[in-house]
């Protein structure tokens, strides 16, 4: 008799996938068993890439002769610690009554890579029928969907090619870059640090380039000079302030007095503005009223995630890229690995089954049964929340509905899914009102200015809270002391509407306020999953900056593992309380090593063309071979490149300037 084998990434989805069957399942040493299927299981990579030494036992020893190491064919091999499972799944594999192969590896280009590593090097014979199922959630309904609708392998071969180069590129730009930097200046970074042996210098076409965003925002803020400026404050009778600014008609309108419109350069200019209006009549110059409309944010990708958990939780994005896994694991959410922010219409039609499981998530039970009552999913699907074309291989992350695991969570998981399920409610919610004034006020000529909000309707904030909302753009530096718009309560804005324009208004005190210029702040471990995300804002070239929009450094699923990697380095430092992220002295120096030999890999263009460069081989837009023969190229040109270079007494002085600043 003919049975079916289901292979999953993990033994927790392997049980999953068990569950959903309904067959009477019998455990065995490394899979499950019943008259009809077998279901087994990896533990991530049961297979990886050989180390140099085992194509040749003197590449072994590190020298530059044999660099650029470019294998012809590529040799895999089995980890000692994961060879016991992986025998048992090639046995499977191999059964000669099995005769359909059902993929259920995670639905992504690394899943896709995990299983064909395995296949391959089971030797499973070509007439085998393989087929792929492709999830968004482990629910049992989405389980038998995925079975059910799997294509044949054949269908994913472009992701299967993208996945075996983004491996090959990661380990051909790693041994040899690696290898030829710390040969070259491995040695000098020993001395500097007094270390007993020379480290290896690991550096990679993503990590390398994060780490030149840390360093150089660094820098940036160690060279920055606060520049002090003053601004002129007035404060009417009705308790509002309103800003002077030296707007065309001013008397300093582009004068060198300035430093920005809204500031002087020095205070006795600011003091003799104040002494000259003193005791002139103010009046209502203009006043303008709107309403203003917000709607809710996008849905969660991983990135979002990531950086929300990072501010409202302190927590790095590897545990919340973690923590969501858990949920997904336990059927609450739907698949984090993503980058899509936007439902797939498919899904959008059948999104009322999701809100009506979380009638039983007593937080939010009151918002799901208004949102089933006055209906307002209907359509969703024509809305911003919903667009087939941002979506790659998976939707936004969202609740599934199904809350029976919910009691179990630690209060850390409880945060994270109450923050998901909040986000997902938030876009079936009209947008939040303002109702706003902007007033400008004119004495003898010059102009003072004063915004004034308040919020009129809830809308979404009802679910989201206020706190919830998205971040607002970042102020430009300088503008730092700048006053903003004002929140005001309902009769501080009828009080101020009351006014028009004409009017004249009791100044009860003019000011001088200092305020100085800010340097850029320092990334949290959140800011810098959505800065590798959003790459593209590094790139100058407009054309380039177009070319690889949406191909940032690194992927969802990689993000976080980068950000760990470089900590593990000790080549940044991340605080755990604060999230905050610095580079260490071996960073710099790192930093310094790269600049002075391959500087590419610390470009954002770089890193994301590469990235770009993948996508294409996915969606099937450029071939393997091509894109192989490009990385090749790369990598032989800088190694040789490397070899040749006479630069180590510049990098030596590079060293000197940075050990300065850590001694001082």
């Amino acid at each position: 008799m003919s049975k079916n084998l289901y292979i999953a990434e993990k033994p927790s989805v392997a049980a999953e996938f068990a569950k959903a069957l309904h067959e009477n399942f019998s455990k065995r040493d490394g899979y499950q068993e019943s008259e009809n299927s077998v279901i087994t299981w990896c533990f991530g990579h049961l297979v990886t890439m050989s180390y140099p030494e085992v194509y040749d036992p003197a590449l072994k020893r590190w020298t530059m002769d044999p660099l650029p190491f470019l294998p012809k064919e590529y040799k895999y091999e089995v980890p000692s610690d994961v060879a016991k499972q992986f025998n048992i799944v090639k046995g499977l594999l191999n059964r000669p009554d099995v005769t359909c192969i059902y993929i259920c590896t995670d639905s992504g280009r690394e899943g896709e890579y995990i299983y064909r590593l395995v296949d391959q090097e089971a030797h499973v014979p070509a007439d085998k029928v393989r087929r792929r199922v492709w999830i968004d959630s482990q629910t049992e309904e989405e389980v038998l969907r995925g079975i059910r609708e799997a294509k044949t392998w054949d269908a994913y071969k472009n992701l299967s090619d993208a996945a075996y180069l983004r491996a090959k590129e990661d380990y051909l730009m790693g041994i040899n870059f690696s290898r030829i930097l710390t040969l070259k200046y491995g040695n000098a970074i020993q001395n500097f640090l007094k270390a007993d042996k020379r480290g290896a210098i690991a550096v990679g076409r993503v990590m390398t380039c994060v780490l030149g965003i840390v360093v150089r925002r660094e820098r940036e803020i160690r060279e920055f000079v606060k520049t002090p400026f003053y601004r002129v404050i007035a404060t009417a009778e009705q308790g509002f302030e309103a800003e002077f600014r030296a707007v065309e008609g001013s008397r300093y309108y582009n004068t060198p007095a300035l430093y920005k419109e809204n500031g002087f350069k020095k205070k006795e200019d600011a003091d003799a503005l104040i002494a000259s209006l003193s005791g002139k009549p103010a009046t209502v110059f203009s006043l303008e009223k709107k309403t203003e409309k917000k709607a809710a944010p996008l849905l969660f990708n991983l990135a979002e995630l990531q950086s929300t958990c990072s501010k409202v939780f302190k927590i790095s994005p590897d545990e919340t890229l973690k923590i969501t896994q858990e949920l997904y694991e336990k059927k609450l959410v739907t698949y984090p690995r993503t980058d899509a922010r936007v439902l797939s219409t498919a899904v959008s039609k059948e999104i009322y089954k999701n809100i009506s499981g979380l009638k039983n998530f007593q937080p939010c039970s009151t918002f799901a049964e208004e949102i089933l009552g006055n209906g307002s999913y209907k359509g969703i699907e024509k809305t911003k929340y919903c667009d087939d074309k941002q979506i790659t291989d998976h939707y936004a992350i969202i609740p599934t509905g199904q809350v029976n695991a919910y009691t179990g969570l630690g209060s850390l998981q409880k945060g994270v899914y109450e923050l998901i399920v909040r986000r997902f409610l938030s876009i079936f919610y009209p947008p939040a009102e303002y109702k706003k004034v902007a007033l400008v006020l004119e004495i003898d000529g010059e102009k003072f200015f004063a915004n004034f909000k308040v919020l009129d309707k809830e809308g979404y904030l009802k679910v989201a809270g206020k706190k919830k909302e998205e971040p607002e753009a970042k102020k430009d530096k300088d503008k730092a002391e700048n006053q903003e718009e004002m929140e005001v309560s309902a009769d501080s804005l009828e009080k101020i509407n009351s006014l028009k324009k004409g009017d004249t208004v009791n100044v009860t005190k003019m000011e001088v306020k200092e305020g100085e210029t800010k340097p850029p702040k320092r990334y949290t471990s959140g800011d810098l999953v959505i800065t590798m995300e959003q790459a593209g804002k590094f790139i100058e070239d407009e054309e380039l900056r177009a070319q690889i929009k949406g191909a940032g450094i690194g992927t969802s699923a990689t993000r976080a593992e980068i950000i760990a990697k470089l900590v593990k380095n000790t080549y940044i430092a991340l605080n755990n309380k604060t999230q905050v992220i610095t580079p260490t002295k071996l960073g710099e120096m790192i930093y310094e090593v790269v600049t002075g030999s391959i500087p590419p890999l610390l470009r954002a263009d770089l890193t994301a063309s590469w990235e770009k460069g993948l996508t294409q081989v996915a969606e099937g837009s450029i071939s393997a071979d091509a894109y192989m023969e490009k990385l090749e190229d790369y990598v032989t040109r800088m190694t040789v490149k490397v070899k040749t270079l006479n630069n180590v007494s510049r990098v030596n002085g590079a060293f000197a300037e940075v050990q300065k600043y850590y001694q001082k």
